[in-house]
C-alpha cells in the first residue's frame, strides 16, 4: 500500500519496495489503427520514497491564522420577519469600515453616493453602527466618536473609527448595520442566569 504527501519540496510518494504501477492501454475501433490492436504496457517506478517515520501531511491539524468572526444584522428584516444576518470573517488589526466594505456589507444606505460621505475620516457620522456583542474586542471610542455621538446610545460606533482587536484575536462581534433604520430592537438581559451545576438537579 503506497501514500501521497505533500511536502515543502513537491510531492511525494512512499510506495512499498515491490510496488509496481501497470498501466495497460487497448486503442481500438481507431482509423489510424483500424487493422491492428495495440496494446502498450507501462510500468512507473519511485524515485524516492518517504521515510516511514515521517508523518503524513493529512495527519497534522489544519492551523488557521487567528480570526475575528463578524455576526452583520442588516436593518430590515426578512419577510418571515427574522433578521438578515450575514457571517463573516476576517483577520484583527484592521478598522471596522475597511471590513464591511471588502465584505460588501451595505454601511452607508442612503449615504453610498459619491460626497455624501467623508470616505472614512471620522468628520459625517453616515458610518453608524450598533455593537450588539463583542465591544471588548473593540478599541475605546475616539474624539471623532465622543463629540459625533454624544446623544447617540453608548454602544454605538463610527465603522471608520472602530479598530477591531490584534492581528492575533479571535472573537465573535454582532453588529446591527444602519441602526437609525433597524425595524427590530434587541433584547439582551442584562444580568443572564448562572447555572450551577451543583444546585440543579
Amino acid at each position: 500500500m503506497g501514500s501521497v504527501q505533500l511536502n515543502g519540496s513537491g510531492l511525494v510518494a512512499s510506495l512499498s519496495p515491490n510496488h509496481i504501477f501497470s498501466h495497460k492501454t487497448k486503442l481500438s475501433n481507431s482509423k489510424l489503427f483500424s487493422k491492428h490492436n495495440v496494446t502498450r504496457a507501462k510500468s512507473i517506478r519511485a524515485i524516492s520514497t518517504a521515510p516511514a517515520s515521517q508523518p503524513l501531511v493529512a495527519d497534522e491539524p489544519n492551523e488557521e491564522p487567528p480570526a475575528v468572526d463578524f455576526a452583520f444584522v442588516h436593518s430590515v428584516l426578512l419577510p418571515d420577519g427574522t433578521p438578515d444576518v450575514h457571517w463573516r470573517r476576517a483577520s484583527g488589526g484592521q478598522k471596522l469600515r475597511d471590513i464591511m466594505l471588502d465584505s460588501n456589507i451595505d454601511l452607508y444606505g442612503p449615504y453610498s453616493k459619491p460626497l455624501s460621505n467623508c470616505a472614512g475620516v471620522g468628520t459625517c457620522a453616515t458610518c453608524m453602527v450598533e455593537i450588539v456583542n463583542g465591544k471588548e474586542l473593540l478599541n475605546p471610542r475616539t474624539d471623532n466618536e465622543k463629540e459625533k455621538l454624544k446623544r447617540k446610545p453608548k454602544n454605538w460606533r463610527l465603522a471608520c473609527q472602530t479598530n477591531v482587536g490584534n492581528p492575533d484575536s479571535t472573537g465573535l462581534v454582532v453588529i446591527q448595520q444602519l441602526p437609525e433604520w433597524k425595524a427590530h430592537e434587541w433584547n439582551i438581559p442584562r444580568n443572564l442566569p448562572i447555572d450551577d451545576p451543583d444546585t440543579s438537579t
